[in-house]
């Protein structure tokens, strides 16, 4: 058998919701390549190596990055959207204020409409703030620290960077020590129960009590 027929072989076993793809690189329309390079790093994103012609950041603790580029889409500059998630919204835009860039107030959704202020509640997905590259596009930080149900693979986790795995370390501390007070007990396990805290944030599974 050939390699060509050995690898049709595994692709017609292979499920279409066993396919792993992984999303890479987001395409931002920006119209100065220079300006928007220099913009981009001004947010702590990491400069990678790529061919000539092609400018590619990557954003701390992200496995996706951005590319842009004079040959790269023919979408109007500024006309781009996404979303960045942080596990802080008030540290993030502080740090972000903080290297110049212009962010827009904290502010949480609801039925009549946008309100300004974090979430009163710190509601995973609720709490928001957006600022905007030289050419227009727009970025939505969102503050998140548990998955609905679903959203990550159950048994799967991983943390981006260290600073978001001393978040969740800070957050299943405050979690065990009030579980400590409901059993009033001193919990020898609290390894596992930590483990198991920081693994439901990420997969929305049912946290330990």
């Amino acid at each position: 058998m050939s390699p060509k027929d050995a690898r049709s072989d595994a692709g017609e076993t292979t499920s279409i919701e066993n396919l792993d793809l992984k999303l890479e690189v987001i395409v931002v329309p920006v119209s100065d390549v220079d300006r928007a390079k220099e913009f981009y790093r001004r947010l702590g994103w990491r400069l990678d190596q790529t061919p000539p012609g092609i400018v590619q950041l990557t954003p701390h603790g992200s496995g996706c990055s951005v590319q842009f580029g004079p040959e790269l889409t023919s979408a109007a500059p500024g006309s781009a959207m996404a979303y960045l998630i942080v596990s802080d919204i008030e540290a993030a835009r502080n740090a972000l204020v903080s290297a110049g860039v212009e962010v827009g107030d904290i502010f949480h959704p609801s039925p009549n409409g946008p309100v300004n202020g974090p979430d009163p509640e710190r509601r995973s997905y609720f709490s928001r703030a957006t600022f905007h590259d030289p050419d227009g596009n727009t970025w939505l930080m969102q503050e998140i620290t548990t998955r609905l149900p679903g959203r990550i693979e159950t048994g799967v986790t991983s943390f981006g960077s260290a600073s978001e795995l001393a978040s969740a370390l800070r957050r299943a501390a405050a979690a065990h020590g009030e579980h400590e007070e409901r059993t009033g007990e001193r919990d020898e396990n609290w390894p596992d129960w930590y483990a198991t805290y920081m693994a439901s944030e990420q997969t929305g599974a049912k946290p330990p009590r």
